[in-house]
């Protein structure tokens, strides 16, 4: 499990084993995302945490990306775009043309 964490540049950082009511709890977090953390009574239950964590995170950031707009010439009206414009060339823009 942790060479998954390797492969995808992340290093997960373990904090000593704590011993609660006679049973071992181990705890991490990756270190790039330290809110992402986990605990558990075992190596492997952490890790299998901070991968499901890591993956709702990834999930949610392409999400966000997705229904992010780039903003480019085409998304401005002509009356806008003439406003701003400088003498550079426009990303694919054309001027409507009436036949």
């Amino acid at each position: 499990m942790d060479r998954w964490f390797e492969e995808a540049q992340l290093q997960v950082i373990e904090l000593p084993v704590e011993w609660v009511d006679d049973r071992p709890v181990y705890q991490a977090f990756i270190r790039e995302l330290p809110t992402l953390q986990a605990q558990g009574p075992s190596r492997q239950a952490v890790y299998r945490q901070l991968a499901e964590s890591y993956a709702a995170y990834a999930a949610q950031l392409r999400e966000r990306t997705e229904h992010t707009e780039e903003m480019t010439s085409s998304l401005l009206t002509t009356e806008e775009l003439l406003k701003y414009y400088d003498g550079e060339t426009f990303d694919g823009f054309e001027l409507p043309q009436n036949d």
